[in-house]
């Protein structure tokens, strides 16, 4: 049985997440100069977002086979922060 709780929780986070990233401005780009292929800009970057999200997927099924719930989750803190930091210090 689906957990439609955490389904939404994943849902909401990764549409916040995604919305005016660079990702989302490059889709816009794309579309604004498909005119009639609007649909192909859309398939190619739902296909990219769903194949990077299994990635992740099995990537943190497979780290979680290997590392703790609670190492795994300050490691994901860790590489969140570094991102973070990373980014500001690009700008």
């Amino acid at each position: 049985m689906i957990d439609v709780k955490l389904l939404l929780t994943v849902f909401a986070t990764v549409l916040v997440a995604e919305l005016g990233d660079k990702t989302q401005l490059s889709t816009m780009l794309y579309a604004s100069g498909a005119q009639n292929s609007t649909w192909a800009v859309f398939l190619g970057s739902a296909l990219a977002l769903v194949t990077s999200s299994a990635l992740a997927v099995f990537a943190g099924t497979l780290l979680w086979s290997h590392v703790g719930p609670r190492l795994l989750a300050r490691i994901a803190g860790v590489v969140f922060i570094a991102v973070g930091l990373w980014t500001l210090l690009r700008a």
